[in-house]
């Protein structure tokens, strides 16, 4: 399944429990768009989110953020892993 790098701005200061709520909630719901989000990082300083997910478009990663509330600014496809 292709894999997907998106990136939220704007999450100043974001702490690690915001970010494991965060990620508990697209999990949650995941499975209605085929995707699954491997992980997420966070740069509080920078105000910055990565996730990882595996899906079937980006189209669908979008759509599971929207539904939760997690607007994500980026969605990069991944094609190639080393």
């Amino acid at each position: 399944m292709p894999q997907f790098m998106d990136v939220h701005h704007g999450m100043k200061d974001i702490t690690a429990d915001q970010l494991r709520e965060a990620i508990q909630d697209n999990r949650a719901i995941e499975g209605e768009e085929g995707v699954h989000f491997e992980r997420a990082w966070a740069d509080p300083e920078a105000g910055t989110v990565y996730c990882l997910s595996e899906a079937p478009s980006a189209e669908a990663v979008k759509r599971i953020h929207e539904r939760t509330g997690h607007l994500t600014d980026e969605i990069h496809p991944l094609p190639h892993t080393v």
